[in-house]
């Protein structure tokens, strides 16, 4: 089934290249169609990349999506025209009345920086409290989801000797939750990152369930027991050359980087990267919008679960947990 997007939306003509079925909001308006209100905090310096990476990570389900993009009124985006936020963004302030099926709060290049340090902190903090009655289940990538486990449960992060950058093997633990349904016992995902959430602390929180995990790179997924809060501490969504931009970039700058490991063919930066990780990353996206997100969103828009439907619902995915 399609995503709904703003008719002059510039990803929909990559994602139509790509064969991704897209409906634009005058044919949207003839279906009789109740679509999943999914709504994605954009944080990312380069908005547009990180659209097509998500509308794509998003399309694979039968589910109808409509998709509205949230930015932060506090930071001011030097690396996305103002012209394209203007058309397409809107602010905490002007959504913080709706309430949405689903949120995607994406990572941040500011992972080195103390949470309180960040200019947009405040606001996002609202937008935590917010996502508690407003939305159904909130997926968190990356720094965002360092961000989330410190808003929700204290859980600080800490500077790493060196940068998780690459592609790295996990292992699925609690295989029976429905997040992870479907995965192999070893799958690939994309990281790039300086900093991890406190590990030890993210196993002993009664209220959080660890689901796949890297001998290298740490704990990749979390959730806790209603399914309410994903993290997501890699970037599935990311695309073939995306980590292969950051290394040049880098290097261009003179920064200390090293080529991203199980990355390159042969470790060579000529040589065109494979793309492993992309099945597992749609898994994800689909597992979550279904389990997490339609089957435990109301009908009516505006409504938000009652207290029997979400202990049901947490009780039906913690008896999943082996």
């Amino acid at each position: 089934m399609p995503i709904k997007i703003q008719n002059d939306l510039p990803a929909r003509e990559f994602l139509e290249l790509e064969n991704i079925f897209v409906v634009d909001e005058n044919r949207a308006m003839h279906q009789d169609i109740r679509s999943l209100q999914i709504c994605i905090l954009n944080l990312m310096p380069l908005k547009e990349e990180t659209e097509k990476q998500l509308l794509r990570a998003l399309s694979n389900t039968p589910l109808q999506i409509d998709v509205s993009f949230m930015r932060v009124s506090s930071h001011i985006s030097s690396n996305t025209s103002p012209n394209h936020l203007n058309r397409f963004y809107s602010t905490f302030d002007e959504l913080k009345d709706n309430t949405y099926d689903g949120l995607i709060i994406t990572g941040a290049p500011v992972e080195q920086m103390d949470f309180e340090e960040v200019d947009y902190w405040e606001e996002l903090c609202r937008i935590f409290e917010w996502s508690k009655t407003n939305v159904t289940s909130t997926f968190h990538i990356c720094w965002g989801a360092q961000a989330g486990l410190y808003y929700h449960f204290g859980i600080k992060k800490r500077l790493l000797d060196k940068k998780i950058f690459g592609i790295y093997e996990h292992q699925v633990l609690n295989r029976k939750v429905p997040l992870v349904r479907g995965f192999d016992d070893l799958f690939l995902i994309p990281h790039s990152r300086h900093t991890e959430s406190d590990p030890e602390a993210i196993e002993a929180c009664d209220d959080l369930v660890v689901l796949a995990k890297s001998p290298v790179a740490g704990i990749l997924l979390c959730m806790t027991r209603d399914g309410k809060q994903i993290f997501v501490m890699g970037h599935g969504e990311y695309d073939r050359m995306t980590l292969d931009s950051e290394y040049k970039r880098d290097l261009s700058k003179g920064l200390p980087i090293d080529k991203p490991i199980n990355y390159y063919p042969e470790d060579d930066p000529e040589k065109r990267p494979y793309l492993e990780w992309r099945s597992h990353c749609n898994l994800l996206y689909s597992n979550w919008l279904n389990f997490y997100v339609y089957q435990n969103t109301p009908y009516k828009w505006g409504q938000i679960l009652d207290e029997e439907r979400r202990d049901k619902a947490a009780k039906h995915l913690t008896e999943k947990v082996v």
